[in-house]
């Protein structure tokens, strides 16, 4: 490429020089005519003889001085076109360097930026690509890694079952009953990766609706009173005044609160206290949920809508969830045009909110 690049640029450095002579002979007469006019009447007489004389010489002396000044224009021209056509090949073959690097999985690399041509903003569209690419496998390997784990600690149930049922320890009874509680964990657990996977692409159907949120929190607070109350946990529906209609999907609004309240259950402890509240916001209506846990520290809130994120990684499966309830409440918001955030202190607890759009009319 460079050999190409560089033979184009001579060659056109070259027809410009060729050019610029052929004009430059073509047109300086028209420019030394009226000197030669003004020497022959300062000679006299005599001068019209030698017109003849004065511009052939003249003539020849700028066209020696033309073709003595092309070799070291040629020169010239020669090294620009080295310059540039290096600079171009160079950057060329970085670019498919990078692109080899990538194809084969290294994600890390990156080119360099040189200058502010196009060149350096193609290097720059190319870091940025292989960044985002790199995040894309990062979050693969962490999924099947976070899988695996998650699977790991049914899958050893399962086996010390089957193996105390062979040896005898365990009545046929009791290790059925075991065997179909990791089943059904499992199976959660499928269900779960299963809807992370249809919210992420965007594939779960939604059917909006003009929505009472009012009408929304009492039925949320309904279905989980005897659970809060059975945890030793209050749960408060806070008063609210008049709230405009959202438009959303009244199932996947409980799915919704019911992630949100199920979290903040978890991490309420007994005599602790949720609230529920709702009240007119910017575009719509803000729903909020409450706790007085032990709060989130900083560096973690910006990840607990991660999927199989848990800000302590020690606790458990059967303890935490299976770590994808936010992961599936912020896609689902977003998917009836809302959005998702969260408030929180450490050891002050911490309000998870979320928008919905006002109701069409």
């Amino acid at each position: 490429m460079f050999t190409r690049l560089f033979l184009t640029h001579l060659l056109a450095a070259l027809v410009a020089l060729v050019a610029l002579l052929g004009f430059a002979e073509w047109l300086a007469p028209r420019f030394y005519q009226s000197h030669i006019e003004q020497m022959v009447a300062a000679i006299g007489p005599q001068g019209h003889e030698l017109h003849a004389d004065l511009e052939r010489g003249l003539r020849s002396t700028l066209t020696a001085a033309w073709l003595a000044s092309l070799p070291l224009a040629g020169l010239l021209a020669a090294g620009t076109a080295w310059v540039v056509s290096r600079r171009v090949s160079q950057g060329v073959r970085l670019l498919a360097h990078g692109s080899r690097s990538i194809a084969q999985g290294h994600y890390h690399d990156r080119l360099p930026v040189h200058g502010r041509d196009e060149l350096a903003s193609l290097a720059q569209d190319f870091n940025r690509m292989a960044e985002a690419l790199e995040r894309v496998e990062q979050s693969r390997v962490e999924l099947i890694g976070s899988v695996a784990h998650e699977l790991r600690t049914p899958l050893a149930g399962l086996q010390g079952y089957a193996e105390a049922l062979a040896d005898g320890v365990l009545p046929p009874e009791q290790a059925a009953g075991r065997i179909s509680h990791e089943v059904r964990a499992m199976r959660r657990l499928v269900e779960d990766l299963s809807l992370v996977s249809r919210v992420e692409a965007r594939a779960v159907e939604i059917r909006p609706q003009a929505l009472d949120p009012a009408a929304a929190l009492r039925r949320a607070a309904e279905r989980f009173e005897l659970v809060f109350a059975e945890q030793g946990v209050a749960l408060r529906l806070e008063p609210c005044g008049p709230l405009p209609a959202v438009w959303g999907d009244p199932e996947r609004l409980q799915q919704v609160l019911s992630n949100l309240l199920a979290n903040a259950l978890r991490h309420t402890p007994p005599g602790g206290e949720v609230g529920l509240k709702a009240e007119p916001a910017r575009g719509g209506v803000r729903f909020s949920v409450r706790d007085t846990g032990p709060g989130i520290p900083p560096e973690h809130q910006a990840r607990v809508f991660e999927r199989f994120y848990r800000v302590d990684s020690a606790r458990s499966r059967q303890d935490g969830g299976s770590g994808v309830g936010l992961t599936v409440a912020q896609g689902l918001v977003e998917a009836m045009g809302g959005n998702m955030g969260l408030e929180s202190e450490v050891g002050r607890g911490s309000t998870f909110w979320f928008t919905l759009p006002p109701a069409r009319s």
